[in-house]
């Protein structure tokens, strides 16, 4: 579960509660600009919860220096009980890096800065290193992701090189970021990673096809592609389990976020694999 909203102390606690309660696993905190400061957030929630883990999703790694970032992830691992996952990114969001005052580098760069960040965290914590999610798109992320984390997040949308938008991933196309990541793990010799995607639109209805036709018309396509978009679910409680089903016999997803505006909606999904 994706929380993006802090109202205050007391909603945040609250939600974060509700989200344990529906039964969600981990709760997540995004690393945007004009959203809440992701390590304190995660901090208060696993404050507020029992065992609920919670996580960044994920750490735009081009905002920080590696050694300060470091120092939080062992901060946040001691103030959380051990409960923290840390999601790592290498940033793509060019008028974030504007308002931050930030140099948008080559997409090299901005990997370089990664891995960076990777071997700081992996350095100072040792032993005690936390879970580590590395999430992306393209192929020098996904096959350090393959090779060195705990879950590969598969991104689920391509973004604009300039940083100023992005793409659904149809299923053709996560196929073959999934195929990159497999050979990666046979290169290395790892056994299976857990895959993760982050689920952008989440809508709960009894009307699946009025449903999968308005929102066709907002991305201009068929409602057949989107119906078949990994990064979109869309129906009946009943239905949403049997597309993450789908995927996840398919993709080998087994771990999936979804939006705080659908807090309560799929707590009646999850409920079906209880």
């Amino acid at each position: 579960m994706n929380l993006t909203k802090l109202e205050d102390r007391a909603s945040w606690m609250d939600k974060a509660r509700r989200a344990e309660a529906l039964g969600y696993d981990v709760i997540t905190v995004p690393d945007h600009i004009g959203m809440p400061s992701p390590f304190l957030a995660c901090a208060l929630a696993a404050e507020a919860t029992g065992s609920v883990q919670v996580g960044t999703f994920v750490s735009n790694t081009s905002f920080y220096s590696p050694a300060l970032f470091a120092r939080d992830v062992v901060t946040a691992a001691q103030l959380t009980g051990g409960r923290l996952e840390v999601g790592l990114g290498a940033g793509w969001k060019k008028p974030e890096f504007d308002r931050a005052g930030i140099p948008f580098e080559a997409p090299g760069k901005r990997v370089d800065r990664l891995v960076e960040t990777l071997d700081e965290v992996t350095r100072v914590a040792g032993s005690d290193r936390p879970p580590v999610m590395i999430g992306g798109n393209g192929d020098r992320v996904l096959r350090l992701a393959a090779r060195r984390a705990d879950i590969v997040s598969f991104a689920g949308t391509r973004f604009d090189p300039q940083g100023r938008g992005m793409q659904y991933l149809t299923e053709r196309q996560l196929d073959e970021r999934v195929a990159l990541v497999d050979a990666e793990l046979r290169a290395a010799g790892r056994e299976a990673v857990r895959r993760n995607i982050i689920v952008l639109r989440t809508q709960v209805t009894d009307d699946r096809r009025t449903a999968l036709e308005d929102y066709s018309r907002f991305l201009r396509v068929s409602p057949e592609q989107v119906a078949a978009l990994p990064a979109v679910l869309i129906g009946s409680p009943e239905q949403i389990a049997e597309q993450l089903s789908a995927r996840r016999e398919r993709f080998g997803i087994d771990y999936v976020i979804v939006q705080e505006a659908a807090l309560d909606d799929f707590g009646k999904v999850m409920a079906l694999f209880d």
